[in-house]
């Protein structure tokens, strides 16, 4: 009887998963959305099922996948399905949410980088470069329209900025890879989780954004990232450039997100409105000047506490 339920179960969720690959594959503006649910079966699966079953519900996806919408269906299958699937496994374990997004990003970014390898070395397509080429090509039109409006000066500097923009992009690419990871994974436990609570599936809440604070030692590598640029001085289009600069990059952005946790927290303890530290936020992310503030902070509260020395605990 068991048995039965299961497999009724795990018919159903494949039907849904199928309409969900179907609509995201051929529906191209509702796909954009549609395809942050694609986890949902996956993860209803997974939180109640034992790891063999979770093997042959995967194994199923692909073949049902591979017939209802070709051979380009495998990539987003195996994307959001292993991610669905490991979220779902770690509910099962009742594992904290911090943990699920940061398990379930390593899966995601696991997935876009061998999928980017893969076709890149085997189907010869670099979609990084062709997006690049895209914009050149933009670009150089803009720059003829400029030109004959009697503007070529003001184009040249454009393109040269324009170009910079471009060769940074590229040395970023694995930046936007791990920051792109976590943020859909992110937005699929936003969307997901509570559609999996109406399932009876327990599902730990979220700790509030104030408490949270990144590893001291993020800090030091942070620093080690900085005097290794700083005494190195390796150069530009090397290896060692490009690890460096990502490196950089990815820890800066974790500077900046301790500093917002600490704005929550210091205008928390003084009972200020919630809105006064949303706007800072939102400020952060338009005004670079207020970007690199928030850094400062988030460096000096993981380096010196600040929070224990700003006031009053909670």
């Amino acid at each position: 009887m068991k048995n039965v339920r299961k497999l009724t179960e795990g018919a159903i969720l494949m039907a849904a998963f199928t309409v969900l690959l179907l609509v995201t594959i051929y529906v191209p503006v509702l796909g954009m959305v549609v395809n942050l649910f694609l986890p949902v079966p996956f993860i209803l699966f997974a939180a109640k099922n034992d790891l063999k079953s979770l093997v042959l519900f995967m194994v199923a996806s692909l073949i049902i996948s591979f017939i209802s919408g070709t051979i380009f269906a495998l990539p987003l299958t195996l994307a959001y399905g292993l991610t669905g699937t490991v979220m779902g496994y770690l509910l099962q374990k009742n594992k904290s949410r911090t943990t699920i997004l940061i398990s379930g990003s390593i899966i995601f970014l696991s997935n876009l980088v061998i999928q980017y390898i893969v076709s890149t070395a085997f189907f010869h397509f670099n979609i990084i470069d062709e997006m690049i080429k895209t914009v050149n090509e933009s670009i150089k039109m803009s720059s003829k329209l400029m030109e004959g409006m009697g503007q070529g000066q003001e184009s040249a500097k454009i393109i040269d900025q324009f170009e910079k923009g471009l060769d940074l992009i590229k040395t970023l690419v694995p930046s936007l890879f791990v920051m792109s990871s976590f943020i859909i994974v992110f937005f699929i436990q936003l969307l997901s989780l509570p559609i999996i609570k109406r399932f009876g599936i327990k599902v730990e809440n979220w700790k509030p954004f104030r408490e949270i604070s990144l590893p001291r030692s993020l800090l030091w590598y942070y620093l080690l990232a900085m005097l290794g640029n700083m005494l190195l001085h390796p150069a530009q289009g090397t290896y060692m450039f490009n690890a460096f600069t990502n490196l950089t990059y990815i820890l800066q952005l974790f500077m900046v997100f301790q500093g917002l946790t600490f704005i929550f927290h210091f205008f928390y303890q003084r009972g200020t409105k919630k809105s006064v530290p949303v706007v800072l936020s939102v400020l952060t992310m338009l005004v670079p000047v207020f970007l690199y503030i928030v850094g400062i902070l988030g460096i000096i509260d993981l380096g010196f506490d600040l929070r224990r020395r700003s006031g009053k605990k909670e």
